[in-house]
Order: C-alpha cells, then sequence, then structure tokens
C-alpha cells in the first residue's frame, strides 16, 4: 500500500472509531482496517508503557489509508498513559482483569523498575472484567474477530508467542528479539490467558529498555510493514 511521504507524518490519515470509554471518560480508539480484521494490534494496556503508543502511531502515520487488515488502538488504558501509572484510573492493573478461569482477587505485585522488586501492590479489580477498558476491548474483538492479535509491551525485550505461530516467528526475525513461549511468571487474569481460553492467539510484543528515538528506530519499520502488509 502506498506510504505517505515524511512531511505529511505529523497527524493520522484517517479518523478512528468509539469502542468505548475509559473510567474517566476518554474515547477508547479504533483504527479499523479497509477490510475483515485479521489482526487486532493494541498498545499502552499498562500507560506507563507509553513507548509503544509512540511507536505505534508513528507507524500508522506512514499509512496513507486504513490499514488494510490491521485494526489498531493506540492506547488501551488512555486515563493510565495519561497519568503515566501502570493502572486505570481506578488503580486496576488491566492487563490481570481478564475474565479468565485462573483470575483472582489477590493483589497484583509489581516491580516499579525492571531491576526492582516486586514491591507495589495493583488491584486485579472487584472481579473479572470490573472495568469499563476490560469490557470495552473484550467487546470489540468480539465484533472485529480477529484472527489474533498482537499486544505492545516494555520493557522485557522478547516476542511472547506460546503457540510459536508465524507471525511471532516473523516478528521475532525482524526485531531479533528472542521467541519465547511465556515470560516466565504467573499472568493470572491477563489478556493473553483470556485470549487463549477463546482460541485466539496471542503475541506479546515486548520492546526492550531504551530511548524514545531507539523505540522508533528499532520498531517502527517493523509496525510499518506489520500494519501494511499481511504477513
Amino acid at each position: 500500500m502506498n506510504l505517505r511521504p515524511r512531511e505529511e507524518r505529523g497527524t493520522l490519515s484517517v479518523e478512528p472509531d468509539v469502542y468505548g470509554r475509559s473510567h474517566l471518560g476518554a474515547p477508547l480508539e479504533v483504527w479499523r482496517p479497509a477490510g475483515p480484521c485479521e489482526i487486532l494490534v493494541f498498545a499502552a494496556i499498562h500507560g506507563e508503557e507509553g513507548e509503544t503508543t509512540s511507536a505505534l502511531s508513528q507507524a500508522l502515520r506512514h499509512l496513507a489509508d486504513s490499514s488494510p487488515h490491521c485494526a489498531v488502538v493506540l492506547a488501551a488504558n488512555p486515563d493510565g498513559l495519561s497519568r503515566g501509572t501502570r493502572c486505570n484510573a481506578r488503580g486496576v492493573e488491566l492487563n490481570r482483569n481478564f475474565p479468565t478461569r485462573d483470575w483472582r482477587p489477590d493483589p497484583v505485585m509489581h516491580r516499579a523498575t525492571l531491576d526492582a522488586p516486586r514491591d507495589v501492590a495493583l488491584s486485579p479489580g472487584t472481579a473479572p472484567a470490573s472495568e469499563p477498558e476490560t469490557q470495552a476491548l473484550i467487546a470489540l474483538i468480539e465484533e472485529l474477530r480477529p484472527k489474533a492479535v498482537v499486544a505492545l509491551h516494555a520493557p522485557l525485550a522478547c516476542i511472547d508467542d506460546p503457540n510459536d505461530s508465524d507471525l511471532g516467528r516473523w516478528l521475532a526475525a525482524r526485531t531479533g528479539l528472542p521467541l519465547v513461549p511465556d515470560v516466565g511468571y504467573p499472568t493470572p487474569g491477563s489478556f493473553g490467558t483470556w485470549g487463549a481460553e477463546q482460541g485466539l492467539p496471542v503475541v506479546t510484543y515486548e520492546f526492550g529498555q531504551t530511548t524514545p528515538d531507539g523505540a522508533a528506530a528499532e520498531h517502527v519499520p517493523v509496525l510499518v510493514d506489520l500494519l501494511a502488509q499481511p504477513i
């Protein structure tokens, strides 16, 4: 598909639809594909991982028209993104709020930095799918019926694909990041677990520790290719 010249990449070429509202009322926006949705790509379910939104936005701004096959959500947790918090505005870790068989109400212990101990407590919600952002993302997926999802995260520097799929292998080859079957610790109530229970393949694309310029150089070309052409 056609890519925009550099001087036109300051804004998005296509207007999004609103698929829901956050707890604080921010629009949950989706850029729909021109054709059937093969892949949903979303960023910033953890609001503190703003580099994922920035890189995905830059990739989307390369496109002159809608992606032929990818739906795009730039910020699955806009309240957390605006506040710089991992959780949403109600203090809920959205990536532990999905209605999975292993969901549990215990606090989610999070580390403030990659090298820190897990000593920051966040809530998984009062119940599975208690949060409007979780409910809206589930409803969007039920509507779009993508064949796979790519969830952008940071900073574990890997491609987490328990299915060892063609998509996961392509991302690993393009990025040079290791392809792994899991992130090495339990994730009850996570989006990936929910997807597996629904029969929906989920590939978690984890950026490494990097600067905004580094993230753009490393990941935007990969994301442009992902959005612009079928894998």
